[in-house]
């Protein structure tokens, strides 16, 4: 009998967070204002930020950088750790602008970037990456810069994002990579359906993970999750537009960490082209994937609400050709339901030489054009239990 409640580590990670927020009150305080910060989005407020974050960084007490209400516009910066601070929260009341030429952003890898932190919480505020211009300049084919991701924990424990607005990301939208105990929470994510490579929230090389309560509308994956990433725990997501929450795409190395025990329950897809996926490059590695939940899902017009692609190839373009070496198994699917916007509702492509095993779906129910959908399977293995619509190819 598997366990559906959430995990202890989940719990405990809450209950850290409730207490932190319980005592804000005894925190010494930093206004960005007493740093030259202005909040009227002309004046470049970078030196003030990184001014504020140094002073809290060095006090020996647990600290809050205030941010009042205005906007205030910041180039690339990178908050780096080692602090004296157990805690520093950021209370953000204002919004965050990134500079109108989008070239000035472009060529830095993130906009806001933690790097070996702990303790760290982000409360409240927008960030405004303005990455419609960028967007523009990708579609015309010119020479574009790559674009920044906006919000990046790197290396990082103890880490608090909460009730955030993230708007039009030049790329990834909130990157979680090599950390250890995150909790994000009331988060909202809003980009174009057709920006590129907008990920809403992307995590990597982490465990403990908590993604609750969000809603995301993106050109991407709304929630991507990369090699390496260990108990991971996503629930109540709203996603659409969107590329739905997907695991991979994986088989990019050779030596490649695994993914194993996330959980993925009580989301609702709208529109989006996939719903719950699972994506691998044909070609060799030592990645697998192993011990995922998705549960509850309500698909609402949804192109591929169940796939796994272990030939996944974006656009046809410089596609591997060879075998996914990533080994997919015990893979439970309960509870997903709603409507594809295409006939295959449910696509299993696993890899001939490592076939998914252990796969299962119980109480599905897609169906297409309000007539019965159908399922697709390659070199899969598994069961279907209870009601199961379209009808099992398992």
């Amino acid at each position: 009998m598997m366990n559906l409640t959430r995990p202890s580590h989940s719990i405990l990670l809450i209950l850290f967070f409730m207490l932190a927020i319980n005592s804000t009150s005894a925190l010494t305080k930093y206004n960005v204002l007493n740093f030259g910060a202005k909040p009227n989005g002309k004046t470049d407020s970078t030196k003030a930020f990184l001014m504020a974050w140094k002073a809290a960084c060095a006090s020996a007490d647990s600290t809050i950088i205030y941010v009042p209400k205005g906007r205030y516009l910041l180039g690339s910066m990178a908050f780096q750790g080692g602090c004296k601070s157990p805690q520093i929260i950021f209370r953000i009341d204002g919004t965050l602008v990134a500079p109108q030429d989008y070239r000035v952003l472009g060529k830095s890898t993130d906009w806001l970037s933690f790097e070996g932190v702990n303790g760290v919480s982000i409360l409240g505020g927008a960030l405004d990456a303005k990455g419609p211009s960028l967007w523009a300049c990708k579609a015309s084919h010119s020479n574009c810069p790559s674009g920044a991701t906006t919000l990046s924990f790197t290396n990082s424990k103890n880490i608090r994002i909460r009730s955030l607005l993230s708007l039009n990301s030049q790329m990834f939208h909130i990157v979680i990579n090599g950390c250890e105990n995150v909790n994000v929470q009331g988060v909202r994510i809003i980009a174009a359906g057709n920006s590129p490579n907008t990920d809403g929230i992307h995590v990597q090389l982490s465990k403990n993970v908590n993604i609750i309560k969000c809603s995301i509308k993106t050109g991407d994956d709304c929630i991507s999750i990369g090699p390496g990433t260990k108990n991971l725990w996503i629930e109540q997501i709203t996603c659409g537009p969107g590329h739905g929450i997907s695991i991979g795409s994986l088989a990019k190395d050779l030596k490649e960490e695994g993914v194993q025990n996330v959980t993925v329950r009580n989301t609702i897809f709208l529109g989006t082209q996939n719903g719950l996926r699972i994506k691998s490059w044909a070609r060799p590695s030592t990645g697998f994937v192993q011990g995922v939940r998705f549960m509850d899902s309500l698909m609402r017009n949804v192109q591929n609400p169940i796939v796994i692609d272990q030939n996944y190839c974006p656009h046809n373009l410089n596609c591997p050709n060879q075998v996914s070496g990533i080994k997919i198994k015990d893979i439970l699917y309960e509870g997903i339901r709603g409507t594809s916007s295409t006939e295959v509702a449910i696509k299993f492509d696993c890899s001939p030489k490592n076939p998914c095993t252990g796969i299962r779906l119980q109480n599905v129910n897609l169906s297409y054009l309000n007539k019965p959908a159908q399922s697709s399977c390659s070199n899969v293995r598994g069961k279907a239990l209870n009601l199961v619509r379209p009808e099992s190819c398992i």
